[in-house]
């Protein structure tokens, strides 16, 4: 059972860093994607945010799925049609194609998004202690290679299947190798469509009843993806427009950004592990809006990269540990949870960053930095909803569930 679970978890880590280095793929090269196709200004936020609302329909569609399919099996399928789209965008010859592959692929991320994070909560589960912090550092990391490649085919002038087509061909086959040895949950939706009372009550019967007590994390995961969005949409920006950085400075906040964030997710577990859930969200909170509020007042360039800095060592760990509160809240139905609560993250994304340009436009951009930093605050007021629920064993605290967790998608 031991080697089951490591297993499983090396290939689900293996998954969220190829999911990491394909988005990466495709978001910092979207200049270079509007230039290949010829989509207007007027014409690119509608593609960009078609790809989020897609996500988020993939995403429920999801939650319908693995009520007869296994997420394991979603989740092996769902990844190789993410890499095969980016291809897409890149290889295209038109419109139709670009908007068909980006399409595509913003349903398939909502699938692959969502299955991973089921795959890594009942891991979470079985290993009795925090993990799902180091499955979204390995994102992170994913996301720092992705955008190191996507940096080498500007500089190098590459066309961009040139730079994607390498990338698809090396993951494409280990990402479904390593599928082999995913490790699924026993089926827990089918026990709570069954109307079986959960371990903390009865949350896990009625739809309805799901959703409220759902919504505290839903409201956290919408505003800590509000959070990485302005970062990633307008760190650039602001440090060159407002702070008067220089144009190639202004491209160092998001990659010190992805580093800290990397560095506080592989920390993160050791610090829920031993002071708590609810204390790291807390600390995480306080962070990234002392970071907001360093970004909205800073005289210079450095100071602004240091407020981003601090953004993304407390930003960092909300959205893993909010998948987690999720699965221990719902033990009888966290499939469902995970699915509802991912679409949440297409939200923020979708929200974050025209709500911030909007009220740069309208009022100035440092005031608009206020906005996620009191967004990022009102986590404090939630991260009670983060504390361990209570259990069939007592004491509160996460237990192995081997049982729960002893099928692997292979047979094991």
């Amino acid at each position: 059972m031991t080697e089951v679970l490591r297993r499983g978890r090396a290939s689900l880590a293996l998954s969220f860093f190829a999911q990491g280095v394909a988005f990466a793929l495709l978001v910092t090269r979207i200049p270079a994607i509007q230039d290949r196709y010829g989509v207007s200004d007027a014409l690119l936020p509608v593609f960009l945010a078609a790809v989020p609302i897609l996500a988020g329909v993939g995403s429920v569609a999801t939650e319908r799925l693995v009520k007869r399919i296994p997420p394991s099996r979603l989740l092996r399928w769902s990844q190789p049609v993410v890499l095969l789209a980016l291809l897409g965008v890149g290889a295209g010859d038109g419109l139709a194609v670009l908007g068909f592959a980006l399409a595509l692929f913003g349903l398939a991320v909502g699938a692959l998004d969502a299955s991973m994070n089921m795959l890594g909560v009942s891991l979470q589960r079985a290993y009795g202690r925090s993990i799902m912090l180091s499955f979204h550092a390995v994102y992170s990391l994913g996301g720092i290679l992705g955008a190191s490649l996507a940096w080498a085919g500007a500089h190098w002038h590459l066309a961009l299947w040139v730079s994607y087509l390498p990338v698809v061909l090396v993951l494409l086959p280990v990402v479904l190798v390593g599928s082999r040895w995913y490790v699924d949950g026993k089926g827990d939706e089918a026990e709570a469509e069954g109307g079986a009372a959960s371990e903390t009550g009865e949350v896990g019967r009625g739809q309805g009843v799901v959703f409220k007590a759902l919504l505290p994390l839903c409201l956290v995961m919408t505003f800590a993806y509000i959070g990485d969005s302005t970062v990633s949409n307008w760190s650039a920006k602001y440090l060159q427009d407002v702070l008067g950085s220089s144009e190639q400075l202004a491209t160092v906040p998001y990659n010190v950004y992805m580093v800290t964030t990397l560095i506080g997710r592989a920390l993160g577990d050791l610090g829920v592990r031993r002071f708590g859930a609810v204390a790291v969200v807390r600390l995480g909170a306080l962070v990234a809006a002392a970071g907001f509020a360093v970004v909205a007042v800073a005289p210079g360039a450095w100071a602004g990269m240091g407020g981003f800095t601090l953004v993304g060592l407390g930003l960092c760990v909300l959205v893993p540990q909010t998948f987690a509160a999720a699965g221990r809240l719902f033990p009888g139905a966290s499939d469902a949870a995970v699915a509802r609560l991912n679409v949440f993250n297409y939200v923020g994304f979708l929200v974050g960053s025209p709500l911030v340009g909007a009220l740069g436009d309208a009022w100035s951009y440092r005031g608009a930095m206020a906005v996620p930093m009191v967004l990022v605050l009102v986590t404090f007021v939630y991260a009670r909803s983060f504390a361990p629920q209570p259990d069939r064993y007592g004491g509160g605290h996460e237990r192995p569930r081997t049982a729960d967790v002893g099928r692997g998608s292979n047979g094991v």
